[in-house]
């Protein structure tokens, strides 16, 4: 006899997950909450209206973490139908600066259009204007154990 699939049985296993409204959203965030990322690892595609991310997220969904240290994994966060790019508090000119994802929200505006935002720490931010919420979170190496072997904190 075979068992149905759980929840708790794709923990261990790599990210795809995709966004099509506010709700889904606040999924993508959560999981790529305290992601870090070179400035050079982000890339707008103009002409295919696409913007992504290289990051290296933390695991906040890892369920081993009783059996290791805590990990990282590199992902891609891409966004879709992505009209135009804004950024603040970033020197883009310095390549070798590290940026630091805290949240991924939307700020709807006419006909499902909107900005996505995404707060940075240290006060900087990217703004998408998009024509309609369409984002994936999508694993692309194995997880490695964080390089500082602990878990992000924020000062409340």
């Amino acid at each position: 006899m075979t068992d149905d699939a759980r929840f708790e049985d794709g923990r261990e296993s790599p990210l795809n997950l995709g966004a099509l409204d506010v709700e889904d959203l606040k999924v993508l965030s959560s999981l790529a909450q305290d992601a870090v990322f070179p400035i050079t690892e982000m890339q707008w595609d103009s002409k295919a209206r696409r913007f992504g991310l290289l990051l290296n997220r933390f695991r906040w969904e890892d369920a081993g973490k009783a059996r290791h240290a805590p990990e990282r994994v590199q992902s891609v966060l891409a966004f879709d139908h992505v009209l135009r790019v804004a950024s603040q508090g970033i020197d883009r000119s310095d390549t070798d600066m590290i940026l630091s994802l805290l949240s991924v929200e939307f700020e709807p505006g006419a006909d499902g259009a909107g900005d996505i935002l995404l707060t940075l720490a240290g006060d900087g931010a990217i703004r998408l204007s998009v024509e309609t919420i369409e984002a994936t979170l999508k694993d692309v190496t194995r997880p490695y154990i964080a390089p500082s072997k602990s878990v992000p904190k924020h000062d409340d």
